[in-house]
């Protein structure tokens, strides 16, 4: 099952919106099929497996990290050819979450006569598809909101200086990421401040992600990078006025989707309902590089799925100095939220935190 994870992880950025999976075909003592699912719409791991081990499938065991498919969608089910193959024994790291699936995988291998065990290595598995899991729980991206910190929580000094907080190791790793993500996701003030390109500074990236920009009023600059780049990477602002005409419909000969959507209490673009759009477009993951309000804000509806927080060994200082989180903040320490250390990590002078919050 370590191999069949090891597997579906070099896909990582290639299959959104299918999971991440990995098999292995063992036969006695011998391993005689392995595969992976390479990209959204080829076969899945479990038949590339099988198409390997061939005739030495029959009587064998299929480790897979997911539950097989049921249903057709794409690609032909998996279980009819696992039954086909003459497999007797297969061992399951996770259920798949899509209610298409769920528990069908597992009962129709047990109907046919397959013996099956699950829960091997699970924990590990969830982890490898934490972004699909969550967007097939609650129909929205997994939010990952990183920030570049000093060691006292600031993101920016007093006059909106942060080039560089962190080094040339950690933002490197910020440059992979964005390679493998579905969406980056910021505020209008950090596109006025930084006037930021949002897309992965490497030579050749698994792929370019949507770009996102929360803009409740429509300040956007026609003259920022993210607009005059809109024609070569896609580019969604959703706002709450459409703001005057003429610029909408500059922004979008440019190449920019304007998306207007409700606002929230603060008349504020409304978080849920730019969740809901994403998550209607099948952008499964999402990274988060605003400021603190957009953070705050997110943390506050219970959108932050994912932390990963930069640390250098900096101190910043001063009252006016921009915070990794903004907003109003909590009132007693009581009413603080959670979160639970996945890993921390050194990157070069840097530290790496990476957190979960909790609930």
């Amino acid at each position: 099952m370590a191999l069949a994870l090891s597997l579906a992880k070099r896909a990582i950025g290639l299959t959104s919106p299918n999971p991440l999976v990995g098999a292995v075909v063992v036969r006695g003592k011998e391993i005689v099929g392995t595969g992976y699912h390479k990209r959204a719409g080829l076969p899945h791991a479990e038949i590339i497996a099988l198409g390997e081990a061939g005739e030495k499938a029959k009587g064998s065991t299929l480790y897979v990290t997911l539950e097989p498919c049921v249903h057709y969608g794409r690609t032909p089910p998996c279980v009819d050819s696992i039954v086909r193959s003459g497999i007797k024994r297969v061992v399951i790291a996770m259920t798949d979450p899509n209610p298409l699936v769920s528990g069908k995988g597992i009962e129709a291998l047990r109907r046919a006569g397959l013996q099956v065990k699950t829960g091997v290595l699970e924990q590990e598995a969830r982890r490898l598809n934490e972004a699909y899991c969550v967007y097939m729980e609650k129909g929205r991206p997994f939010f990952i909101v990183k920030g570049a910190l000093s060691l006292d929580g600031k993101i920016a000094t007093r006059t909106l200086d942060s080039k560089w907080i962190t080094n040339e190791v950690s933002r490197a790793y910020v440059n992979r990421l964005r390679g493998i993500v579905d969406g980056i996701m910021v505020g209008i003030n950090t596109v006025v401040a930084d006037n930021p390109l949002l897309i992965p500074r490497l030579s050749r990236p698994r792929r370019y992600p949507l770009r996102v920009v929360l803009d409740s009023r429509l300040r956007i600059p026609l003259s920022c990078e993210i607009v005059k780049t809109s024609s070569r990477f896609r580019t969604i602002v959703f706002c709450t006025e459409p703001g005057v005409e003429e610029k909408v419909e500059r922004l979008t000969e440019m190449g920019v989707e304007v998306v207007r959507v409700a606002p929230d209490e603060a008349g504020k673009v409304s978080l849920r309902h730019v969740a809901e759009e994403l998550g209607r477009r099948q952008i499964i993951s999402v990274l988060v590089e605003g400021g603190g309000e957009v953070n705050w804000s997110l943390l506050k509806e219970g959108f932050v799925d994912k932390l990963l927080l930069f640390f250098a060994p900096l101190l910043i200082g001063g009252k006016q100095a921009l915070s990794f989180l903004g907003g109003r903040g909590v009132d007693f320490v009581s009413e603080a939220r959670r979160v639970e250390i996945g890993s921390i990590r050194r990157l070069k002078g840097d530290i790496l935190v990476e957190a979960y919050p909790k609930g």
